[in-house]
């Protein structure tokens, strides 16, 4: 569990990275060898999965309610119980939000969504920016539209019981 707690990730709960430092442990007894001690060879293996957790995390990080500021929690508020127009005020805090949610996606993703619906350009302008074809342009915007719903919903969820 110290091992556990010195490498834990932000975001990860150390009981569930210590079971799953047990679960591999019982896993692959059979490869170990006996030549070093059984709390070294553990603690490699709790190391390593602490190493695979942070990772993880870095390349597919999560937004939770709790990263926002109050203002974004007040858009997500408003958004979850209206259909009504932002008011001015939470114009800039609904701009960071969806940067936010924009930093989710992969560089791909976020370069289209950026280009097309911040920035107003058309399908054949961001294909002679990145030399994408336009059919990959037009996917890589759905999916990403279809991710960026996923991620606001996970957080709506977060506020509705």
């Amino acid at each position: 569990m110290a091992i556990v707690r010195g490498h834990l990730p932000r975001r990860s709960g150390e009981e569930d990275l210590a079971q799953m430092v047990f679960v591999k442990v019982f896993a692959k007894l059979d490869q170990f060898s006996g030549t070093v001690p059984l709390t070294h060879w553990v603690s490699r293996i709790a190391v390593n999965t602490c190493l695979n957790a942070l990772q993880a995390e870095r390349i597919r990080p999560e937004l939770r309610w709790a990263d926002l500021s109050e203002d974004e929690e007040q858009v997500i508020a408003s958004l979850a119980t209206k259909d009504e127009e932002l008011e001015p005020g939470h114009q800039l805090a609904a701009r960071d939000l969806v940067e936010r949610l924009l930093e989710q996606l992969n560089p791909e993703d976020r370069l289209v969504l950026t280009l097309l619906h911040m920035e107003g350009r058309s399908v054949e302008e961001i294909r002679r920016l990145t030399n994408w074809n336009v059919s990959l342009i037009k996917v890589r915007a759905f999916r990403a539209r279809h991710k960026l719903r996923k991620h606001l919903a996970a957080l709506l969820k977060e506020v509705q019981p």
